[in-house]
């Protein structure tokens, strides 16, 4: 999902940290969840936001091409923005990436950066429309939607149970 395409576009509401009352709360609760899980970010919440659509274009295409690496680029992915603080929209922290996983291959770059990842990228948004996804993190596990941190403990309870 892009929130720009979902939060702006479609529901036609304004970035949480630009929201009255809401902005602040926000920014507290983002603080203080790194604190609570020992997470030192290397960017801050309230820092312009990286373009994500190069990000996403390569995520796509991985996720078409080498369903078996989709997590891993994600998960290095999401590192390189939240805990190191780089732009994920710059094709040299792409590129770093990719070389980190293992995945320094010109046909894996050409690949990310072409008009298939491009498309690839604008159905995966339009998919998570379809499935009324608004945010992130935002999980659906046996039908049932699960938006934001605050319920990933309540996933994991349905998870472990069985759902209810």
């Amino acid at each position: 999902m892009l929130i720009g395409v979902s939060v702006l576009k479609v529901m036609g509401m304004k970035p949480l940290l630009e929201t009255p009352l809401k902005g602040a709360y926000i920014l507290r609760d983002g603080n203080r969840y790194a604190r609570r899980e020992k997470i030192t970010l290397g960017r801050r919440i309230d820092a312009p936001m990286a373009d994500p659509r190069p990000a996403g274009r390569a995520y796509s295409w991985i996720r078409q091409h080498l369903p078996d690496r989709e997590r891993e680029f994600a998960r290095h992915l999401f590192a390189a923005y939240w805990l190191q603080g780089q732009d994920i929209s710059n094709a040299a922290t792409l590129d770093e990436t990719l070389t980190t996983i293992g995945l320094d291959l010109p046909e894996v770059k050409t690949g990310i950066r072409s008009d298939e990842a491009a498309s690839l990228l604008r159905h995966n948004v339009e998919a998570s429309l379809e499935r009324g996804v608004f945010g992130s993190p935002y999980f659906i596990v046996d039908g049932e939607p699960f938006f934001g941190v605050e319920k990933m403990e309540l996933l994991e309870e349905w998870l472990k149970s069985g759902g209810w």
